[in-house]
């Protein structure tokens, strides 16, 4: 029997819960207890190791302010060169596995994990899977033998070495298997995927949201031009498929994804999961629960049973915050320290970026992820819940502003264009400067027959709506800052292809969404040329 698969045969529905998602129930004092020791140990650990001696000097702090006195905020470019070379020797712990991150500009950072850090991840998965399914407080429907459909980047990536991970202490059958996502490509894993849950079903989706939609929309669009094969035979793809048939005959319109799987649990992450929520519902029948999460630390945050607020982990990262108008000083040289707040001094309603120390003797120290999160409220009150709510905004940098008014990030952008209706591919978002005018310029390709100019006053009219800043701009400048360039139809798609077959990795098959570089607009508009022509 499997480590975590004990639990789950002898203990009560009650202790699983506690076990599990028992963090729900910290006061934001005992949350602090937890985190202050686990640092203390952190220091004890890594305090006399290459990298530590390397970041922290040769004084070892003596307290939690001492550390934030002493220890300067870092980047990946500290841990140079000995993380990317997976130097061991450097570390204070022998990593129980290395995973990467999709990098910026093409460049992967390598990150090691104890196996006690790993084992935590593992619980925060089982606990996020137990959250996604659950329909009230302390239900617990998860059971070894489950059944996993993971849309996700394989091994070395965080996500795939996650479910590498849980498969090793906990029963559960990933479709597509660990083995068959490390050697074909994503649309083929996709295929193996579906084809493994429509012969055994499935309990629980794995996902970024946009994709979940996007499958439910091609999914639906094929439905009606399915052709017989012999796959179909099998008993369990007949039975899917028959009922399927007749749900959607007798509520007369076309098979969704909900017609032939009933999923338990939908877990998420990513900046687009609050705009496709209920999308992906209507396409699988399930509103997804989010995850906040990163190659550095794994499990920072889960969405409680209630889908409102996310709620941070105690024991997985020591947590730290920049508040958002530290960024906005003026810094004039490069050693400037930003100030930091920790979770008890956070405020409803303003902008933190994320710092994390890592635990269980991993190097990364007061290390800037990047990510600027937003406190949403000081509890829920709900669910019971007196510890700090937070959503995911955006990304450091990924910001394009418009008269020095307005702040426009990737969640903004996305949702104002996913509220127009507008059936789209995929887009992509720039400054641009006319005169003295500064604009919001996207590149879009549609699924549908729009005038560029509609878009455009469609995006404007739901900007004002999703953004206050930007309603104030309009009104006062008498200026509509967005212009759209529509691309045409498969840009996207020989993008991508360009960039496999130039070698890129998966996760830089794309153009980013915000301030993509320059090259990557104009191929983008080369291959919708090439398109037009044709």
């Amino acid at each position: 029997m499997l480590s975590e698969d004990r639990y789950f045969k002898t203990l009560s529905e009650d202790d699983l819960w506690k076990r599990y998602c028992g963090f729900f129930d910290l006061s934001i004092d005992a949350f602090m207890d937890i985190q202050k020791e686990l640092l203390m140990d952190q220091i004890e650990m890594v305090s006399d190791s290459a990298l530590g001696k390397k970041i922290m000097g040769n004084q070892k702090p003596r307290s939690v302010e001492e550390f934030r006195q002493m220890v300067p905020l870092t980047t990946y470019e500290d841990y140079e060169p000995y993380l990317s070379e997976r130097r061991e020797d450097t570390l204070a712990v022998k990593p129980y596995l290395w995973c990467h991150s999709s990098g910026r500009g093409g460049s992967f950072k390598w990150v090691p994990h104890s196996a006690q850090s790993v084992e935590k991840a593992v619980r925060s998965y089982l606990a996020g899977a137990i959250l996604a399914s659950c329909r009230r407080k302390g239900e617990v429907r998860l059971a070894p033998g489950t059944r996993i459909l993971a849309i996700l980047a394989p091994p070395p990536y965080a996500s795939g070495e996650a479910f590498r991970a849980l498969s090793q202490i906990f029963s559960a059958h990933m479709m597509p298997s660990l083995e068959t996502a490390e050697t074909v490509e994503f649309q083929e894993r996709i295929a193996q995927g579906f084809k493994m849950a429509l012969r055994y079903g499935l309990d629980y989706i794995g996902s970024l949201a946009s994709i979940l939609v996007r499958l439910g929309e091609v999914f639906t669009e094929q439905s009606g031009r399915m052709k017989f094969s012999l796959f179909m035979l099998h008993p369990g793809v007949a039975f899917r498929l028959l009922r399927a048939w007749l749900r959607a005959k007798l509520e007369k319109r076309a098979i969704l994804p909900k017609d032939i799987w009933q999923p338990k649990g939908i877990l998420v992450s990513g900046v687009d999961t609050s705009i496709y929520k209920d999308s992906a519902a209507h396409y699988w029948g399930v509103v997804p629960l989010e995850l906040y999460g990163g190659t550095e630390g794994h499990t920072y945050a889960l969405q409680g049973w209630n889908r409102k607020g996310l709620t941070f982990l105690a024991d997985m990262v020591f947590l730290e915050f920049i508040p958002y108008e530290e960024e906005l000083k003026p810094q004039d040289n490069e050693s400037y320290q930003p100030s930091t707040v920790l979770l008890d001094e956070v405020e409803e309603g303003k902008l933190y970026e994320v710092i994390i120390t890592q635990f269980y003797g991993m190097p990364l120290l007061r290390y800037r992820l990047n990510d600027v999160v937003k406190v949403i409220a000081m509890g829920d009150e709900e669910a019971g819940i007196n510890l700090p709510q937070i959503a995911f905004q955006r990304r450091v940098g990924e910001v394009i502003n418009l008269g020095g008014l307005v702040w426009l990030d990737e969640k903004t952008v996305w949702q104002a264009l996913y509220n127009t209706a507008v059936k789209f591919i995929e887009w992509a978002a720039c400054k641009e400067y006319d005169s003295d005018q500064t604009f919001l310029r996207l590149y879009l390709e549609l699924n549908e027959e729009r005038d560029a100019d509609e878009v455009a006053n469609m995006i404007d009219e739901q900007l004002k709506l999703v953004d206050t800043n930007y309603w104030e701009l309009h009104s006062s400048l008498d200026l509509k800052p967005v212009r759209v360039t529509l691309l045409s139809p498969g840009t996207f798609r020989h993008y991508t292809e360009e960039k496999g077959r130039e070698g890129a990795d998966l996760a830089h098959l794309k153009p980013a969404h915000m301030n993509p570089p320059e090259l990557h607009i104009q191929r983008l508009l080369h291959f919708s040329e090439v398109g037009n022509e044709k």
